[in-house]
């Protein structure tokens, strides 16, 4: 298929997923994105890395989901991990909560950057339910057809994957991971790690080390959680 060659997707997932792109609400979102670049806007992240998150965690290297909501909508801060910046990007603020929280967990201090590329090669799989967005406009492609493509991944690594570990954190993560079977997988709920809800019960809530255990329960490897310098 045309559409599958055009993406950049591990073919692991093109494999569960490819039949979404011959589907009527990906050629509306296609046609909306186009739209949307010929009336100028900027579009984070690039269309280069809209699917980076599939294509550095392959499905059956899928060991952790965490699900975001929108990409960054600032400059140069999306690369299509959720929660993660580039690689000399200021750490944002959620961001700096979740270190905390792994310190506090596992002791882990916080990194000096914020790009998450180690946890996604480990299988870590950080995706955000929309995956594009306009620069300066949080939100602003929600509910033109992301959403079923990222209901869609959740979906096929809940009925063809055992064992996984999904990390929901705030009551939008919660609500899209309603799906997930409890007794397959492993699911870990808290608070946003953002400033206005950490203090919640995001801070003390342990997912780092809860996943851990869980994964090493079932005979997986535990994800190093350390950041080495990007």
């Amino acid at each position: 298929m045309q559409a599958q060659r055009s993406v950049k997707l591990h073919p692991s997932w093109l494999k569960v997923l490819g039949e979404e792109f011959d589907k009527p609400y990906m050629t509306a979102l296609r046609a909306f994105l186009v739209a949307e670049k010929e009336q100028g806007k900027v579009i984070y992240p690039t269309s280069a890395n809209w699917f980076t998150a599939f294509d550095k965690t392959p499905f059956d290297e899928v060991k952790v989901v965490i699900l975001g909501q929108d990409p960054y909508h600032g400059a140069n801060q999306a690369h299509g991990l959720c929660f993660s910046v580039l690689p000399g990007v200021a750490t944002p603020p959620s961001l700096v909560n979740i270190y905390k929280e792994l310190d506090s967990d596992l002791g882990i201090p916080p990194a000096a950057h914020g790009c998450l590329n180690h946890w996604a090669e480990q299988g870590v799989l950080l995706l955000n339910a929309t995956l594009t967005v306009v620069g300066g406009q949080a939100g602003s492609h929600q509910n033109q057809g992301w959403e079923t493509f990222t209901d869609r991944a959740i979906e096929v690594l809940n009925e063809q994957r055992q064992g996984l570990v999904f990390i929901l954190w705030g009551s939008y993560a919660q609500k899209k991971g309603s799906m997930i079977n409890r007794d397959k997988h492993c699911v870990i709920r808290s608070p946003h790690p953002s400033p206005l809800s950490a203090y919640r019960g995001f801070f003390g809530s342990k997912p780092f080390s809860k996943a851990n255990d869980y994964l090493q329960s079932k005979g997986s490897e535990p994800i190093d959680w350390r950041l080495s310098v990007e």
